[in-house]
């Protein structure tokens, strides 16, 4: 068993009832012997319990001892610290609080997973968890809660104020600390989502380093430094103090002294601090981020409009949990860390504000959508107004059905866009020029008016005899290319149908290109690459057949007669 040390004043010893006789004292009935209690050091206080300094023990009614052994033990003893009393006001009270929290718990879990989710890509000036720290501070503030809470049953049955006393303080500091930072979270995220929608249409209207930036680097800084100064000055200290409220005298000895100590009132007084810079902080965002008014009535009434309904409700209860533990700094009567103190004060002005601001939390979470939905919508509005102004109009959702474009994947839709624009030509190859195509475009014109037909076999077997087409200025329209013959199909009656189109409706500009091309032709086309056999039984007047060889000789290149070149289309 842990050694306790037990601290009465002196006013508080009784003598050792009389017995039998002077080595004799009476317990609930039962007789000890006083030489064995006073060799252990026993001493009877008016509480009704007997103790030596490290245990403590009853000895009223049905908890009295039953016997006395010789090396100071009793048997069948109730220690003080027991859980004998029935729950009373503070217990009761405090289970039903502890109710209200725990459903504030759950509610807070699920929507840190709603405004905690991500729907667009991580940005180097919005962190994901700027938005998650409300609710992380919604989460500390309900266990710290339900563990000071819960522990208020022990604080009612205990017979001496002990450990569970301890606890519940102690929870309560630290829900105290989280309940100012959640407002805190609350006001400076608000102020970071003002800035993500304000630079959201344009990323450079705020400048970088300014000294709006600057005050936004450095208020959390200032905030948490003003928090943890409170933390420092009431968490790490001995916490013994709470529970010497075993009698009036050591109440007003040890209890009182320390709860009312300079400590707890620099403590308060830094909360104070931490909350004008929360003010400050509110402050700012409607300076920079919301419209300016002008004039001091304007600016204010605009002030007051510009603050959200929750900040109203939450800022000024936030206050109020500050200035109650300023209050029992210097009053111990209405205390939270009184036992017997008043339960309506304690709960109404120490929880109750914590309560309430989670609620009002809570009640905005369910009422707001998430941010990155939110963004996204407004990004829709701006698209919509921006199309309405340049006169565009947005296809309804069913038009992409109707068109069948839907169906099929990403590479389906770019294998539609390549056989549109044609897949025939290689990577490599030339592209065909304006003048190649339309001399081409004008060869299958006329070869379709001479013979009807745009094969190729029409154009080698035209009759030569035959009158040829002659143009507006007497130069014979001499084919430059021929029609296409490719493996497309989609192309060859693209093709088909624009010399249709031309032979319907003809144009002077075409009756050009085709003079063009006939002035570049006019002196002969280039002469075949004809082998030096093959130039011979052409001149014989025997018919030439093309030959392919696959040596790599140049004998006859070299041995055959210079080529003569007569034009530019020679080469």
């Amino acid at each position: 068993m842990g050694i306790k040390f037990d601290v009465f004043d002196a006013r508080d010893l009784l003598a050792f009832p009389g017995g039998d006789n002077n080595t004799d004292t009476v317990f609930g009935g039962i007789h000890f012997n006083t030489t064995t209690l006073k060799y252990w050091n026993y001493t009877y206080y008016s509480n009704q319990t007997l103790s030596n300094g490290s245990e403590c023990w009853l000895t009223f009614p049905p908890y009295e001892p039953q016997l006395l052994l010789t090396n100071g033990s009793f048997v069948n003893a109730t220690s003080c610290y027991n859980s004998i009393l029935p729950i009373r006001s503070r217990g009761y009270t405090g289970i039903g609080f502890a109710v209200f929290f725990s459903l504030a718990l759950v509610l807070t879990v699920t929507l840190l997973a709603k405004h905690g989710a991500l729907y667009l890509p991580k940005e180097r000036r919005f962190y994901p968890i700027g938005r998650r720290w409300q609710w992380y501070w919604a989460c500390f503030v309900c266990a710290c809660a339900l563990v000071s809470l819960f522990t208020n049953v022990d604080i009612d049955r205990y017979y001496l104020q002990e450990l569970p006393i301890i606890v519940s303080v102690f929870f309560w500091f630290l829900m105290c600390q989280g309940t100012l930072a959640l407002t805190w979270e609350a006001v400076r995220h608000w102020g970071s989502w003002l800035e993500r929608q304000y630079v959201d249409p344009n990323p450079f209207i705020c400048r970088d380093g300014d000294r709006r930036s600057q005050i936004e680097f450095w208020m959390p800084l200032w905030f948490y430094f003003w928090l943890w100064m409170n933390f420092f000055l009431v968490v790490p200290r001995s916490w013994n103090f709470a529970s010497y409220q075993r009698s009036p005298d050591q109440t007003a000895e040890y209890a009182i002294p320390s709860a009312t100590g300079g400590r707890f009132k620099a403590a308060a007084f830094c909360l104070v601090i931490a909350w004008l810079t929360i003010v400050f902080s509110l402050r700012h965002s409607i300076k920079h981020y919301k419209p300016r008014n002008r004039g001091i009535f304007n600016r204010a009434l605009g002030l007051i409009r510009a603050v959200p309904l929750r900040f109203i409700l939450i800022i000024p209860l936030s206050l109020a949990l500050i200035a109650y533990q300023a209050f029992i700094s210097f009053v111990w009567e209405f205390s939270i860390i009184r036992f017997d103190g008043v339960v309506s004060v304690i709960f109404a002005w120490g929880f109750g504000p914590s309560l309430l601001i989670l609620y009002i939390q809570i009640t905005y979470g369910y009422a707001s959508p998430n941010e990155d939905k939110e963004l996204l919508r407004q990004r829709r509005e701006r698209g919509d107004m921006i199309n309405r102004e340049l006169g565009f109009v947005k296809k309804p959702a069913w038009w992409r059905r109707v068109r069948g474009e839907h169906l099929g994947t990403l590479r389906d839709k770019i294998l539609s866009n390549v056989n549109e624009v044609g897949g025939e030509r290689g990577v490599g190859r030339r592209v065909e020029d304006d003048m190649e195509r339309h001399a081409r475009e004008e060869a299958a014109r006329n070869a379709l008016d001479d013979n009807g037909s745009i094969e190729l076999s029409s154009i080698h077997h035209a009759n030569p005899s035959a009158n040829p087409r002659v143009d507006r200025a007497g130069a014979r329209a001499v084919p430059t290319s021929l029609p296409y013959t490719g493996k497309n199909e989609r192309r060859h009656t693209e093709r088909v149908v624009q010399t249709a189109a031309s032979v319907l409706f003809p144009s002077d500009i075409e009756t050009q290109r085709a003079q063009r091309a006939a002035f570049l032709m006019e002196i002969g086309p280039a002469p075949p690459p004809y082998t030096d056999q093959q130039r011979r039984e052409s001149d014989a007047g025997h018919p030439v057949t093309a030959r392919r060889t696959n040596s790599t000789s140049t004998t006859n290149s070299f041995n055959g007669p210079p080529q003569q070149v007569r034009s530019m289309l020679d080469i």
